[in-house]
Parts: structure tokens; C-alpha cells; sequence
């Protein structure tokens, strides 16, 4: 694709499985945190372990999982309605879409005497993350310029032992890919040198591997209401945005208030009639490094709405900057 005028880029219509390599040549240069990229906010949970095996994740209150012990048949589609965020026909699906940033959130099951880890939101998922991260290189592979950033989070479960284990499991799937801490990261800079993998990590083990960056920060408005949420983002935005890599994350959260009053409905109802607001407000946003500017915006069930070529067809924006249109 040839920058030649502003007018002959259209963002949103890249091949989304491939869309970074297929940006124009003036957004190589453009630091990976001043750009718009697409994330999924709990990116595992369209896996989660719907034939009951799971329990109930200890975070949930003391009520909720006496109930799902004792009334399990009730109770546990109750949870998974609200606990599933993502829908995806195959595992690679999301990475297929677009999306370049994962919010993966990592548990060791109670009573498991194996060293297995798995993702977890209410319950615990049935793929376990070093199989995830064994088909993610594997996309990797066969998309050699495509840059994804890996959020490890909410750690349940993990002593220090599971963590070494989980680094080391990290660097031995991912290997040269691993893209280490710098100042600067690039896509020319990253294609140079054959990265593809930003990992950020939530603990103070980050502090002893270059090749782990430190936490990523999550805007989160915790709102039910699509109005709400962008108010509480607007004003953040006067505040101006981190230096680095930062996620608005525009995921609306239930509270028992609204569970109650939409007893019928799920997470995805809600948040699925809430995106024409949503999408609305993301199409106004810019990306860069000015005060009030976005960089990574995650969201849920982003394979179901136009979420992911509305947040890449923001980086218009930056081609406004450094492409004069023709006459």
C-alpha cells in the first residue's frame, strides 16, 4: 500500500489478520504507544468451563459459591452469563480480527496438585495457558508482522515457584520474538529485529527479566451505563494520558443493582446494546501523544461489532500528520 494521499487510506478496510503489516510505510515509525490498538478485556473467558468441573473462582463473594456448591444446576448459568466476555468460533479467532492486545488473567485452581495454570472470570477456563501461548506463537509464525502485547494479571493462586514456572514457560514458547523493555518500540524497530511480543506482567518479578515489561496501566470506569463510562473517561483525559503503553478499557461492569433489575439478561446483552453509544465515542478519540490522546482500547466481545476496524481506522489521524493530501 503507497502513503500517497490522505483520501486513498482507508484503515478500516486493512485485511484484519495482517492489518499492521499492511499499514502505510509513515505509521512505521510511530511509537507502538502513541498508536490505536485494538485489545480484547478478558480475552480468555469465551473458554471458560461450562460442564461445571470449575469451581467457583475464590474472588467471588462467600454467598455465591456456598449457593454454587449446594445449587450448582441453578447457580452456575447464572454465573457463566455474566462471567463470559469474548465469543469466538476458534481460539485464534481474536488475533484473526485484529485485535493485538490480551488481557489474560492467570489462576492456579485450588486443590490442583499439578502445576497447570488456566485463565479465570467467575470460573476457571479448560485450555491452560501454556497451550495458549503454544498456538499464539504459532499464529506468530505465519504472520510475521503482526505485533501482539500479552497482559499477565490478576494472578489467583501463584506462589513464587508458579510464577518462575510461568516466566520460564513464556520465554521458552515465545523465545527470540520476546520483545525486551526500551524506551522506543516501533514496528519498523520490532520488524528489524524479529520481535512480535510485548509481555507485561503484574508482579515484581518483571524487575529481574528484561524481557518482561512492567504492568500496562487499565483505564477502568467500572460503569454499567454506556453514558457513564465515557463521562468518567472524558475527564480523565483532562488529566493527560500515561507516558507509555496504556489501556481505555471501554468494558461496562454489571453491579447486583442491575443483575437484579435484568434478571433475564447477560453481559453480553448489556454490553452488546450498549456499543452504538460506545463505537460513537471511540470514533471521536485520537491516538498520539497529546493530552487527551488514547492508545490501546479493549472491550468485550469485540469479534461481535464493528469494534476492531473502528479503533485501527483511529491511526487516520496520525496520517493527517505527516501525509499532505494531494490538490
Amino acid at each position: 500500500m503507497s502513503p500517497l494521499s490522505v483520501s486513498q487510506v482507508s484503515l478500516s478496510e486493512l485485511p484484519m489478520d495482517n492489518w499492521m503489516a499492511h499499514l502505510p510505510s509513515a505509521l512505521w515509525e510511530t511509537p507502538l504507544c502513541y498508536m490505536a490498538i485494538p485489545g480484547s478485556h478478558n480475552a480468555m473467558t469465551y473458554c471458560l468451563d461450562r460442564n461445571d468441573r470449575s469451581p467457583v473462582d475464590p474472588t467471588q463473594p462467600d454467598m455465591l459459591q456456598k449457593l454454587d456448591k449446594y445449587m450448582k444446576p441453578i447457580i452456575r448459568p447464572f454465573v457463566y452469563k455474566w462471567a463470559i466476555a469474548q465469543v469466538c468460533r476458534c481460539r485464534l479467532e481474536q488475533l484473526d480480527s485484529g485485535v493485538r492486545y490480551c488481557d489474560l488473567r492467570i489462576a492456579h485452581r485450588p486443590n490442583d496438585s499439578s502445576n497447570d495454570l488456566y485463565f479465570y472470570h467467575g470460573v476457571y477456563t479448560t485450555i491452560t495457558v501454556e497451550m495458549v501461548l503454544k498456538e499464539i506463537r504459532e499464529w506468530m509464525d505465519v504472520h510475521p508482522k503482526e505485533v501482539v502485547i500479552l497482559s499477565f494479571s490478576h494472578f489467583l493462586g501463584l506462589n513464587q515457584e508458579l510464577h518462575t514456572l510461568l516466566v520460564s514457560t513464556i520465554k521458552s514458547v515465545f523465545d527470540s520474538k520476546l520483545c525486551p523493555k526500551m524506551e522506543c518500540v516501533t514496528l519498523r524497530k520490532l520488524w528489524s529485529q524479529s520481535h512480535q511480543v510485548i509481555v507485561s506482567y503484574e508482579h515484581n518479578i518483571a524487575n529481574c527479566h528484561r524481557e518482561l515489561w512492567f504492568h500496562i496501566p487499565y483505564w477502568w470506569a467500572n460503569k454499567c451505563k454506556a453514558e457513564a463510562l465515557i463521562e468518567e473517561f472524558e475527564r480523565r483525559k483532562q488529566n493527560g494520558r500515561p507516558g507509555g503503553f496504556f489501556v481505555t478499557g471501554i468494558n461496562l461492569t454489571e453491579d447486583l443493582k442491575y443483575i437484579c433489575s435484568h434478571p433475564t439478561e447477560s453481559l453480553k446483552d448489556m454490553v452488546m446494546s450498549a456499543y452504538p453509544t460506545l463505537l460513537s465515542w471511540v470514533k471521536q478519540q485520537k491516538p498520539g501523544s497529546n493530552i487527551g490522546s488514547l492508545n490501546i482500547i479493549a472491550g468485550d466481545f469485540v469479534t461481535e461489532s464493528r469494534f476492531i476496524p473502528t479503533v485501527i481506522a483511529l491511526n487516520e489521524n496520525l496520517l493527517k500528520r505527516t501525509i499532505i493530501p494531494e490538490p
